[in-house]
């Protein structure tokens, strides 16, 4: 995965000016708010990942016993 975020050929200027608009639109106080709110979205995001993953793998696990059995 070569592009970030999936945004194509985004260049150093283009990210200096998607940040300056943010500092102007949110503020210097709220920005620290924000990045924290998006940390947290991104930890519950993967924690729900990981408990699908270790679902669907006690399913499996579920399934071949019960064909051993068979």
């Amino acid at each position: 995965m070569n592009h970030l975020l999936l945004l194509g050929g985004l260049g150093t200027g283009e990210v200096i000016i998607i940040a300056l608009i943010v500092l102007l639109l949110f503020g210097g106080k709220k920005i620290p708010e924000l990045m924290k709110g998006i940390g947290k979205g991104v930890k519950n995001f993967k924690d729900g990942l990981s408990d699908v993953e270790t679902e669907i793998n006690k399913d499996i696990q579920k399934g071949e016993k019960t064909d051993t059995t068979k």
